[in-house]
This record gives structure tokens, sequence and C-alpha cells, in this order.
């Protein structure tokens, strides 16, 4: 007999979620597919369980000094559940079309069951003094007496001072820097569901009724719900993939033309959607695909996205920092989608922004240079690879392609054309070799992406 699922409401499953991100460090957009299945909830009420919580996290900074203004006291020095309490009323009473007394007692009713009774009677009196005010007002106060103009949008946008100033500084690099906000506006917008057709599996036809691109020609736009009402998710022909990660795949294979039985490594290939996408590439092109992933619980969801297309497809644990040692010479093209600040993901991972500190950024970068170091021994004299991040961030873009072709003399070959030959309507900055994608511009994550190319001397 199947197990009933517990009768549960939005709300609970909101501050279920939220709780576990502020107290057990989990990943919101893993952890919620799980609350939802357990909790029974509909469509639409999980649709809303959704903007509850993911709306609470983004707008995270906002929230708490509104808090702080009402409470009187710092956001730090107030109990973490009750904080987590009062920044879901918050987003209910500022951020959503919840009616002001509606949001509050609904709150306040769930708070009776987590906290003491002073604890919910302090959010009572919290979360009214913010429904006295409009969210527009809550800004001119909040942002009052701010002189320092990168501080002033962190708390705006909701963004910590150490990513606004990054993001600024990548942004000029582009010459866009005036559109500072835009990108910082577009990360607090929750992303369309985007989908890719791995070519020679899917088609054209799997996406009836559906957009193709903006970004990817082999991607689409679900403007709303489930994609496994597409008969092609089910199967495992469709997937739900960011464009910017669809264009970066597509790059490593369209850079040169594929020559008789290459071999194919995807060096940090979890949780696979990248993996799947080259498999797919390569069973076309006749090549090999290796994927190695360091963490097993990530190796395992490779595994899992290649079983329904390349099951034959290797997957090993290996320290990708040791690959080129063990493995000298061996690929003909490396994928390496290098840990990093995930500051290009902060639309879809909205508790990302307050999970890194600016302390580090030094080890990621440290980090990704012995990657890239290995990746390139590894690689055939006449190779070619995919440096990739999912971060805007100088020192982990530009600064290690530099720090490549003085270290390693790698060749920098001339991303976006290779780029705007599989999209000629991506605007890119012609004046750079390197491609940098912008969700506000774009309508991808933040991808950075470095083709190499390794001499045959």
């Amino acid at each position: 007999m199947a197990q009933q699922k517990r009768n549960v409401s939005a709300r609970e499953v909101a501050i279920n979620l939220l709780l576990a991100v502020e107290k057990d460090d989990a990943y919101a957009n893993l952890l919620l597919p799980k609350l939802l299945d357990d909790s029974g909830l509909d469509t639409r009420d999980s649709a809303f369980t959704q903007e509850l919580a993911f709306g609470s996290l983004r707008w995270q900074l906002f929230y708490d000094r509104v808090v702080e203004e009402c409470a009187q006291r710092y956001s730090d020095e107030i109990d973490i559940n009750a904080l987590v309490f009062l920044r879901l009323g918050a987003h209910q009473i500022l951020g959503m079309r919840v009616p002001s007394h509606a949001a509050l007692s609904e709150t306040v009713e769930l708070a009776k069951r987590y906290l003491s009774r002073g604890a919910v009677g302090f959010i009572n009196g919290v979360l009214r003094r913010v429904s006295e005010k409009s969210r527009d007002q809550w800004l001119e106060a909040v942002l009052s007496g701010l002189e320092n103009p990168h501080e002033r949008l962190a708390v705006e946008f909701s963004h910590p001072i150490w990513v606004v100033r990054a993001l600024e500084q990548a942004l000029k690099l582009d010459g866009r820097e005036s559109e500072l906000k835009d990108l910082l506006f577009a990360d607090n917008i929750a992303p369309l569901v985007s989908l890719v057709a791995l070519p020679g599996f899917a088609d054209e036809r799997d996406f009836e009724g559906l957009e193709v691109g903006p970004a990817s020609p082999i991607g689409a736009q679900l403007d709303s719900g489930d994609p496994n009402n597409l008969l092609a998710f089910r199967e495992g022909r469709v997937r739900v993939q960011d464009q910017g990660s669809q264009l970066a795949a597509l790059a490593l294979v369209d850079v040169e033309k594929v020559q008789p039985n290459e071999k194919w490594l995807d060096m940090c290939a979890g949780p696979g959607g990248k993996a799947a996408l080259l498999a797919a590439e390569a069973k076309l092109a006749g090549a090999t695909l290796v994927c190695n992933e360091v963490a097993p619980h990530r190796a395992k969801l490779v595994r899992q996205a290649l079983e329904p297309i390349a099951a034959d497809v290797k997957v090993t644990e290996l320290d990708g920092r040791s690959i080129g040692e063990s493995q000298p010479a061996l690929y003909d093209r490396i994928l390496l989608d290098a840990p990093c600040t995930g500051l290009g993901a902060l639309r879809r991972r909205p508790e990302s922004r307050w999970r890194k500190q600016q302390a580090d950024v030094a080890d990621l970068t440290k980090l990704q240079e012995e990657l890239l170091s290995s990746a390139w021994d590894a690689l055939k004299p006449g190779g070619v690879m995919a440096y990739v991040t999912c971060s805007p961030h100088l020192a982990e873009t530009n600064a290690i392609a530099d720090w490549a072709s003085k270290k390693l003399g790698a060749e920098l070959m001339d991303t976006n054309r290779v780029i705007s030959k599989i999209n000629p309507n991506l605007h890119l900055n012609n004046s750079r070799k390197t491609t940098q994608l912008w969700p506000h511009i774009h309508s991808t994550d933040a991808m950075f992406i470095a083709l190499m190319k390794k001499s045959l001397g």
C-alpha cells in the first residue's frame, strides 16, 4: 500500500526549507523538489512555496535591514529561527501579492508550532511594523544615510557588497558598467526553465509549441508548467540545462572539425548536464568520452544523467589535479568546468550569494590553476580545451586565462568567433577573445568560456 503523503501547507514547506538552508547549509534548489514531493502539494501551491522560499532568500539583506528598523536591533542579535520567520513574513508583505493581514496571521500561526511564546510575540510585533509601510517606503528608509554607492546597491538589490563590486568590475571589461543595476535586478528574477534537446536523440519536434533559443540553437524555455509533461523529457532526450552551459559544450565541439576516434574528457563533470550533452555529441562524431567527478555523490548523478543515452561512458572519481600526471597527453578535447564562486548562477541558486565570501576567491583561483595545469598536461599536442566557470569574477575568468597563456603557453582561441557562429544574435564583445555571457542580456547564467589550444611543438 502506498504511503499517504502528509498534509502540509505551502508556508510550512517553505519555512522547513529556509531553516534547512540557514542551519544545515542545505541547497535550496536540491532540497525543494524532495520537500514538495513529500508534501503532496498541487502545482499551484508548489509554485507558491518556491516563491515564498526563494524570494525570502534572494531579498534576505533588504528584509534584514527592514527588520532591524522595526525591531530596533541588529539582525545578528535576533535568534536565527525567529529571523527566518521574519524574512518569510516580510517577503509576503513586501514582495508578494499576499494581503498584509493574511501574511501576518499565517506566519504567526506557523511560528507557534516552532517557537516559544515570547518569540511568537516578537515576530507578531515586528511584522505589524513591517506592514505599516510599502516596499518603496521601506527602501527609502533603509537607504537613508547610506552614502557609499556600492552599499546602497547592495541593500537595494540584496547582494553582498563585495559581489556588487566584483560584478561591476566584470561588466567594466565589456564596457557595460552602466548596466550594473540591470544585472543585479536580473539576479533577483526567477529564470524560466531552460531545456536542451540532446543532438541525435531529440529534435525540434520535441520542442513543439516552444520557442527555440534564445541563446542556444538546441535550447528552449518553458514559460510555465512542468517539464515532466514533455514526453521527450521523461524519456531523457530533452533535459533541463542553462543555455550558457549548452553554448560552452557546443563551443568545445565546434571549435575545430572532429577527427575520427578522438578522445574527450569532462574533467569536473558533476552533476552531469554538460556530460550528457558532450556524450550525445561524441556519439554523433564517433568520439570517446570519459567523465571524471571527484565527489562520489556527484559522480553518481553523472552516471544517472548518462544512463538513458550513454551508459557505456566511463565515469571516474579521481582528483582532477592528478589526471595530468596519470594520463599525460591522452585527450584531444577537454572540458574543464571549474569549481568557482558561482556568482553567475545567483538567479537559480538564491542562497549562494550568502554562502561565499571574498576571502574564498583566493583558494578557488588556486584550485582553478591547479586543475587547468593538470588538464593541460592531459591534453594532446594540438588539442583544445574549454575553461569554463559559472562566474564572471575577473579573478576566476580572464585572470586565469591570462595565467594559462603566460604560464602554460596556451594559445587563447577566439571563443567569441566560435560562439557567434553557433548563434550570430548574441551581441558578444568582439574586442576580446574570451566569452562572457550575462543574464540580463543573453537570458543565460553569467557563464565564462575560454577556448585554448595546445601547440604541436
